[in-house]
């Protein structure tokens, strides 16, 4: 039995990818037209690998494939020069990679589909963006500002009982404001219940959704003219400081208006286009958004995007795309195997024994530790929380346009 047939951790891994449907759209594209070296897939393979080892430059790479026996064997691929990796990078379509993660999400969607955070509630869709600042001299296309240029990973993400996951990215220059990509980042669904902050404010587009039965919970401006329609009674023992029907700025549909404070005693203003809802469970929504923070920390600080392969438009927009990618791979086989573990801890899984059995992958993952003192044991959900709030304590929150952290902000 060769290496070929032996079906290791990084195949079982790779194996959502479907290189059949990948390569008709290779083929349809003509990528691989004169290449006899570096086709589409071994490159989408080598890269998928460097974001789990998490190598920062084309060179580390290039070292990787030329000096590693195992890494030649499962990406099959013998020796690669950092030019032609950089050459690859730039001349890939970034559409055929935003292909592959969408096929991926659609996988997502059918495992966790079913689940339902509440039979009122519905999907949550948090939506939020996060920049990617570069050098401008070097990425003189990405506008931004007059000293640096940047990207913006536009993103909704669904959250459902305790657990996230990627629905829709939308990669763009960093200077347009957020809420021109708002409507592409709606789902219309019935079930969806649309969650973001005052970057999307737009009063137009709220009126549609009003219109058109998308519900949505957002937070609005100190300088908004609200127009009150109905005072509803508060319980004194809540949070909740006011709750009411309201019109805001020049919208035509009413909207539920509800009041807060958060940690640091400043009043928050939460306005909802569902009147069945009542109003802790609107605070409370608006206190999930921090959940799409927590994954912009996660895939900048674990997946290789705060350092760029390349310069060009293709080739940033591909490393984008092929970070998600590996993230999607990784929650898919995190459900696949039944691992109740972070996120994480199943990343560096993956990566330290990428190469072994997948049969010995899983023996490992699950065994039982050695200690034989059963101890204080945490709840998986509190393990996690805990782990992503330290996160933020540690003070990297460089992904955030503002750099001070409230659920509530």
């Amino acid at each position: 039995m060769d290496n070929h047939t032996i079906k290791t951790v990084f195949k079982e891994y790779i194996h959502p990818l479907d290189s059949k449907v990948i390569q008709k759209m290779v083929d349809h594209a003509q990528i691989d037209r004169y290449v006899k070296k570096l086709d589409f897939l071994t490159f989408t393979n080598l890269f998928i690998y460097a974001q789990l080892k998490g190598l920062r430059s084309l060179e580390r790479i290039s070292e990787h494939v030329n000096r590693k026996k195992t890494v030649q064997r499962q990406i099959g691929i013998e020796s690669i020069s950092k030019s032609q990796l950089s050459r690859k990078l730039g001349d890939i379509p970034s559409e055929i990679f935003e292909s592959i993660m969408r096929h991926l999400v659609q996988k997502l969607h059918q495992i966790y589909g079913p689940k339902k955070a509440d039979q009122l509630l519905g999907k949550i869709h948090l939506i939020d963006s996060s920049t990617l600042s570069m050098c401008l001299s070097q990425h003189v296309w990405a506008d931004f500002r007059n000293t640096k240029a940047g990207v913006k990973m536009h993103t909704s993400i669904v959250f459902c009982e305790g657990e996230s996951y990627l629905d829709k990215l939308i990669i763009t220059p960093a200077r347009p404001a957020d809420e021109i990509q708002l409507d592409a980042l709606i789902v219309i669904d019935k079930d969806a219940l649309h969650v973001f902050d005052r970057g999307y404010y737009n009063f137009e587009k709220f009126d549609f959704y009003c219109q058109n039965g998308i519900r949505f919970v957002t937070r609005i401006k100190s300088n908004t003219n609200v127009h009150v329609i109905e005072e509803l009674p508060v319980d004194p023992s809540s949070p909740i400081t006011r709750d009411a029907v309201v019109k805001i700025g020049n919208m035509k549909h009413p909207l539920r208006l509800v009041e807060t404070v958060d940690s640091r005693g400043n009043k928050v203003s939460i306005v909802c286009n569902d009147a069945k809802i009542n109003a802790q469970e609107i605070s409370d929504l608006y206190r999930t958004r921090w959940q799409i923070e927590l994954f912009f920390k996660w895939v900048k600080q674990h997946l290789v995007l705060k350092r760029l392969y390349g310069q060009s438009k293709n080739a940033v927009y591909n490393q984008i795309y092929i970070a998600m990618i590996t993230y999607c791979l990784n929650l898919l086989l995190k459900h696949k195997t039944g691992y109740k573990g972070t996120l994480l801890e199943m990343k560096n899984w993956v990566s330290d024994l990428w190469d072994q059995k997948i049969e010995a992958f899983i023996a490992e993952i699950f065994k039982e530790p050695e200690r034989t003192s059963n101890g204080r044991r945490r709840l998986w959900h509190q393990r996690i929380f805990e782990e992503t709030l330290a996160q933020y304590e540690e003070g990297d929150v460089s992904h955030l346009d503002d750099l001070t952290y409230d659920p509530l902000i």
